[in-house]
């Protein structure tokens, strides 16, 4: 009796002590914390989560003070926010639906627990996505998207929605508010100068963030002045940072100057300190660019690497490596002078990257992944762009910064960009410091995705799955 009665006050012992505990659903402990924000490394931390919410960050003395459902040790591992894909592409038509679901996988496999869809032509399926995953209904990345784009009549694009005055462009913003898009984006293969930027000015003033393409004839002196949020893709800035830019858009407009002989007058005019005036003026208005680096990059060095043999495509469906083929026609058609001058564009465009670093302008990682964009592949595309990111200019340290804390900056979201009391539990674990080796973001060795922990088994059969997927379907 005298037994039963210490048993039974020694399991009571035990759960008073559990009740004055914190409670967690998942304890990170014993990790290196890299803060992206200062660069600096915080060893001997614990992290707990409650509700795909971070509850709190202490010393890991403080250990015993928390009680959770599940524990993730992170000894000798670099732990840091997750990372954002913010400029990426679903779509191909709606046979292609199931193709682009099963890169969604692919994301949350290779550490991106965020990714930003700038545009699409199966707008109701990545909506439909969307929801599902914030609901928990659906494992993915949580999704950005623009929806479709705004563009001129008859433009080269699927699925975008046509404008031809104001209230055409009032009208699709009007629909753009209905399905809940989370930005605007424009491009300009037919919509008018005019209404290109009456199209910045009105999406702003309904509140939206605007991306967009940059048409050759309009300054980006106009073009930040009419608001733009996001430029996207490096090769504006060239343009942009030409001594003679305001001449060039003139002699665009008047249909005096195009192709190879605007890219060569904008690389013969280029001029730093008249660059660094412009990327000055678009930081003052708060611009942000996303340079897409892998898709220029592979294309500008195609004779090097036809990527055709790359063991990545196995996770990408046969019916979105179709997409790729027009550009790859394009670049095989080049001949010994067309290569050179393609080398010469690609490199003179990426002298632009640390310019604007310097000038203030927010750097945004991203990709370009997805249908079309020959073998820019979705999930590790985005460590090849961080590693170009490097190669051409930035730290590290900045490259980081581009994914994780000036993407979630542009769209005005505080519960990302740091491992903090109060953050979303979306959380890289890595074997090694990207900070001394950007690489080293590939050596993942678990992913907590909304507060679930997928370890590096889960992670591996996220990829079996998808290449069994491909096989089955194709």
């Amino acid at each position: 009796m005298k037994k039963l009665q210490l048993i039974l006050m020694g399991l009571l012992l035990a759960q008073v002590t559990f009740a004055q505990k914190i409670t967690a659903d998942l304890l990170i402990k014993s990790a290196t914390i890299i803060d992206i924000k200062t660069g600096k490394l915080i060893p001997n931390q614990g992290i707990a989560i409650k509700d795909g919410m971070i509850t709190a960050v202490f010393p890991e003395s403080q250990l015993s003070k928390y009680a959770a459902k599940q524990t993730l040790d992170a000894t000798g591992k670099f732990v840091m926010p997750g990372l954002w894909d913010n400029h990426m592409h679903f779509g191909g038509g709606k046979e292609l639906i199931e193709e682009n679901k099963n890169l969604l996988a692919l994301y949350l496999a290779h550490g991106i627990t965020t990714i930003r869809d700038a545009a699409a032509d199966i707008s109701p399926s990545v909506l439909e996505w969307r929801e599902e995953i914030a609901k928990g209904k659906l494992q993915g990345p949580t999704i950005l998207t623009s929806g479709p784009k705004l563009e001129g009549y008859n433009s080269s694009w699927i699925g975008d929605i046509e404008v031809g005055n104001t209230k055409e462009i009032l009208a699709a913003l009007d629909s753009l508010k209905k399905i809940k898009v989370d930005f605007v984006k424009i491009t300009d293969n037919t919509l008018s100068p005019a209404l290109f930027l009456e199209s910045i000015v009105l999406a702003r003033k309904a509140g939206y963030q605007v991306s967009a393409h940059i048409p050759s004839s309009i300054t980006m002196e106009q073009i930040a002045a009419a608001g733009l949020s996001s430029v996207e893709h490096l090769g504006y800035a060239l343009k942009a940072g030409s001594s003679q830019e305001k001449e060039i858009s003139q002699e665009v407009a008047e249909g005096k100057l195009k192709g190879k002989a605007f890219n060569q007058k904008v690389m013969d005019t280029f001029d730093e300190t008249a660059a660094l005036a412009t990327y000055k003026n678009m930081a003052k208005h708060g611009m942000y660019l996303t340079p897409t680096l892998s898709l220029s990059y592979i294309l500008a060095y195609f004779e090097q690497d036809n990527h055709k043999n790359d063991d990545y495509l196995k996770y990408i469906g046969k019916g979105l490596q179709q997409t790729y083929v027009g550009r790859v026609k394009r670049v095989e058609q080049d001949n010994a002078e067309a290569i050179e001058f393609r080398h010469q564009l690609f490199e003179k465009t990426v002298k632009t990257l640390p310019l604007l670093q310097k000038a203030g302008v927010k750097i945004m990682a991203g990709t370009d992944a997805g249908y079309l964009n020959s073998y820019t592949y979705p999930g590790i595309g985005l460590h090849k762009e961080l590693e170009l990111m490097v190669k051409y200019g930035l730290t590290p340290l900045q490259a980081l910064q581009a994914s994780i804390i000036n993407s979630p900056a542009f769209f005005h979201k505080t519960a990302y960009g740091s491992l903090n009391k109060g953050k979303k539990a979306d959380i890289l674990l890595l074997n090694e410091n990207p900070l001394n080796d950007i690489t080293a973001t590939q050596k993942i060795y678990a992913v907590v995705a909304k507060g679930t922990v997928l370890d590096r088994s889960t992670l591996d059969h996220m990829l079996q799955s998808v290449e069994k997927k491909n096989r089955t379907e194709n």
